[in-house]
């Protein structure tokens, strides 16, 4: 639970960074997105925010090795809260007061998760688990293809799922690694689904925060990355509560998926307000 909450920390963190980095970056020239990348590339914090998505997946795979995926699909929806807190102090946003009550419950919604989670789940998956997730991150890929198609709030909204998809397509990956050593890595099917699906969530993403309203996109992926990854952990690797508290385990993850989806805004931290 320590490393799931220490990956929600980083993403949120880093999603504040890079956004102040790419804002300087944007201030300091012209040029297009490559040109863009390579100036955010020279500023500490965009690198910084770089360093922490890394460690926060590290932390990821950690916790997914430890706690059952759902209790790990809501610890990352809940870097929303940590990103609208940081915004708050580093960017100057004004937080409702709603959104500060959002905050309080994703927090509340991650304690009684705390309190009610079991184990990783006993069972290791099947090969048709494996192929199934390998065949989810291509249909990842074709519903980004799809969804690139429409117009307005309806491709945001598509698009965003398609990203959860794929992040919960990883989560679900990760548990179905069972040897890390290259040779087992390669006729491993999940391998290639979590690279696979990966990319494709973080390109349909990017793609939807550009293009579309970050509420829509974001609220989007935090429906895909938790529900569909939480099921397939109850249903086919035996996550499970803690004797008697499959109640509070639910309610949390209600509480705290409902808590974030009131944070979407924040998909993509906003720009400072003016004093």
């Amino acid at each position: 639970m320590v490393c799931a909450l220490g990956a929600a920390v980083c993403f949120g963190t880093a999603t504040v960074l890079q956004a102040i980095a790419a804002r300087h970056a944007a201030g300091t020239g012209a040029g297009g997105d490559a040109a863009l990348l390579l100036r955010a590339l020279r500023q500490w914090r965009y690198l910084t925010g770089l360093g922490l998505d890394g460690l926060g997946f590290l932390l990821q795979i950690a916790a997914l090795r430890s706690v059952p995926i759902y209790t790990v699909g809501a610890a990352l929806a809940s870097s929303l809260a940590v990103t609208a807190v940081v915004a708050a102090r580093l960017l100057r946003v004004r937080l409702s007061g709603v959104e500060w009550g959002a905050v309080a419950v994703v927090c509340a919604g991650l304690a009684m998760l705390g309190l009610a989670s079991g184990t990783e789940g006993h069972r290791d998956g099947s090969a048709a688990l494996r192929y199934a997730m390998l065949a989810a991150a291509v249909a990842v890929l074709l519903l980004g293809a799809g969804g690139g198609r429409l117009r307005g709030r309806g491709r945001a909204l598509l698009l965003g799922l398609g990203a959860g998809f794929g992040f919960g397509v990883v989560e679900v990956a990760v548990r179905l690694i069972d040897e890390p050593a290259p040779a087992a890595l390669v006729t491993n099917p999940a391998a290639y689904a979590l690279l696979l699906a990966g990319a494709a969530a973080f390109l349909l993403l990017t793609s939807a925060l550009q293009r579309g309203s970050v509420t829509t996109a974001t609220a989007g992926m935090v429906i895909g990355e938790t529900i569909g990854p939480a099921a397939v952990g109850v249903v086919w690797l035996g996550d499970r509560t803690r004797e008697g508290l499959t109640w509070l385990a639910v309610l949390g993850f209600a509480v705290a998926v409902t808590g974030a989806l009131a944070l979407a805004r924040f998909g993509e931290a906003p720009a400072a307000e003016a004093p």
